[in-house]
């Protein structure tokens, strides 16, 4: 019995590389939400760097780097730190920014827009950057934000490894339910370091996104916006 459940289990494993290879360098998006683990934070984030560090000590070990150079020594720790507390904070849903609401006294009722928002993300495939930037607009429905909120609402979506497609599309869900508003529209231009640094190495592309929901639909709407984040 023993026997047969190594060999299931080597089956298995053999049966997902194969998948893998065939996937290849493909970006491949699952779900909208990031996939995360039930248990994803039940260990503190003090215990996640040490673990983190530790594993990343290895990979350094296994490249053959000496890691009793003064340089490398403490590389570990600052990847492991610099994973948990800042470009994978937003897996973090305590991390998500507090949004306060405001009453549209000045009943503005036409788009409002933030523009070139700088986001840096990883892609989730090779974890390695995604640099470009965000538009993002809505139409009022009696509430507003602060405009700095939208780019806290991007940078905590984008702070995690992702896809360029759900990026885009949690931010504007993340922003019609704040609002309670459809009106809403997202576009992200951005580089990847998959593609321009590695594999086909093509520095001069970039990969664009866009998300329309409600009013921005609607062509004359839509031509506005794109009219006037040009």
């Amino acid at each position: 019995m023993k026997q047969n459940a190594i060999i299931e289990d080597l089956a298995e494993t053999e049966i997902k590389e194969q998948l893998t290879d065939m996937i290849g360098d493909d970006h491949v998006g699952t779900s909208l939400e990031t996939p995360l683990r039930a248990d994803a934070f039940k260990m503190s984030d003090k215990n996640k760097i040490s673990k983190i560090a530790w594993h990343f000590e290895e990979i350094m070990h296994t490249l053959g780097l000496d890691l009793t150079d003064d340089s490398l020594k403490g590389t570990p720790k600052r990847v492991a730190k610099m994973y948990v507390e800042e470009i994978f904070r937003g897996l973090n849903p305590a991390n998500k920014p507090e949004i306060a609401l405001f009453e549209n006294k000045y009943k503005y009722n036409e788009m409002l827009i933030e523009k070139n928002i700088i986001l840096y993300s990883n892609c989730e495939h090779h974890f390695v950057p995604i640099i470009g930037k965000a538009h993002v607009a809505y139409i009022s429905s009696g509430k507003i934000i602060g405009l700095s909120k939208l780019n806290r609402i991007v940078q905590y979506f984008a702070q995690r490894p992702q896809v360029q497609e759900r990026l885009t599309m949690q931010i504007a869900n993340e922003i019609k339910a704040i609002l309670e508003t459809e009106d809403v529209a997202v576009i992200i231009e951005a580089t990847h370091l998959c593609v321009s640094s590695r594999g086909i190495k093509d520095v001069a592309s970039s990969t664009i996104t866009a998300e329309y929901c409600g009013k921005f639909k609607e062509e004359k709407t839509k031509s506005e916006f794109l009219r006037l984040i040009s």
